[in-house]
């Protein structure tokens, strides 16, 4: 399936409203995604029910002619788009501190911690990544938006790690591209519930939208342009084992919404404290000690157990391979320790 984190890394140009039409191209990641979809990705300060009316009242064109909200995109499709002023003003300064790995004239590497909203959404206009940046960088790349600016991917708001900021809109295109193009190394550390059974291996299952819980994704037989299943592969390999848990770096090598989570859930294996596929939210050690007195337990893992580790991409203007990475979170390592103390694998 076509996820709203796809999408955006696809847009090429930044989309206006307030009445000003804007103009987007449908690029090849977007193939196959409902008009009314891709639309959500592109102005995030829009609800979906509002961006349907607007299609229903001819403010949104496809190639010059009106479509219906379950248009499935192509390539090359030029999209016009003329919205009202949107509810919500654009990113606003905001002193939040940032860890910066990177940094030049053209873009920046930054370590998201875990709880940070990428970007405001619905729900979600204050406190995010974006408005950090506009306040430590001033002057960003437009051409993911006026609600993304700068932002070239998108990590969930409880997986911390390594995230790419463009500040110049041909940078920005640049990136887009080469994570469109799937030509960017990605690597995650998980720790999951439940115990991989080998060593090494790759999880190779369509995903698209629950059926009955629209929070969720899940794994399907066989891809299905009309239901939004796209294909989608994850690559992992064992670190360390532990009974009950392991320990692992992950290599998605398609991008889909929530795919580590969904994958490593599907064959048995959820990411701790992952509450949308582990049914948990927190990990404590009194689930690694069942008769840990109430006053000594502890949480040691306050978030989904995933970190975007490592990145590496050829830098858009200096045209070298770069590789960034992100220190290892201390919750990830209280919890690693607990794991070694408390649940060794069998001799």
């Amino acid at each position: 399936m076509q996820g709203t984190d796809d999408i955006a890394s696809s847009l090429s140009n930044a989309p206006t409203a307030g009445g000003v039409p804007a103009t987007l191209q449908v690029q090849r990641k977007a193939q196959g995604t409902r008009l009314d979809r891709y639309l959500v990705a592109a102005f995030p300060g829009y609800s979906r029910s509002a961006l349907q009316k607007a299609i229903e009242a001819g403010q949104v064109l496809v190639n010059d002619t009106p479509c219906k909200a379950s248009y499935r995109l192509r390539p090359g499709d030029v999209i016009r788009v003329t919205l009202p002023a949107p509810v919500h003003d654009q990113p606003q300064p905001e002193n939040i501190p940032l860890d910066v790995l990177y940094e030049d004239e053209y873009l920046a590497v930054i370590d998201k911690p875990a709880d940070m909203v990428v970007h405001p959404a619905k729900g979600h206009w204050q406190g995010t990544l974006a408005n950090a940046l506009a306040f430590r960088f001033g002057h960003l790349s437009q051409a993911g938006g006026d609600y993304r600016p700068g932002i070239v991917h998108r990590l969930d708001r409880d997986t911390s790690g390594v995230i790419l900021v463009a500040k110049q809109e041909s940078a920005h295109r640049d990136l887009s591209a080469q994570f469109e193009n799937r030509t960017v190394f990605k690597e995650y550390l998980a720790i999951t519930q439940g115990e991989l059974e080998r060593d090494s291996d790759y999880i190779e299952r369509p995903i698209g939208r629950h059926r009955f819980d629209r929070e969720r994704m899940a794994t399907y037989e066989e891809p299905d342009e009309e239901e939004d299943i796209k294909d989608a592969c994850t690559f992992y390999e064992v670190i360390e084992r532990f009974t009950g848990y392991t320990y692992c770096r992950v290599q998605p090598r398609t991008g889909r919404t929530h795919q580590i989570r969904v994958h490593l859930a599907s064959i048995g294996c959820p990411i701790v404290a992952d509450r949308t596929y582990s049914g948990r939210d927190v990990l404590k050690l009194s689930q690694l000690l069942p008769d840990l007195p109430a006053e000594q337990d502890e949480i040691l893992m306050p978030r989904q157990a995933l970190h975007a580790y490592r990145l590496r991409f050829r830098h858009p203007v200096l045209q070298r391979i770069m590789e960034v990475s992100a220190p290892i979170p201390k919750e990830f390592l209280r919890t690693l320790e607990a794991l070694r103390r408390y649940r060794p694998p069998p001799a």
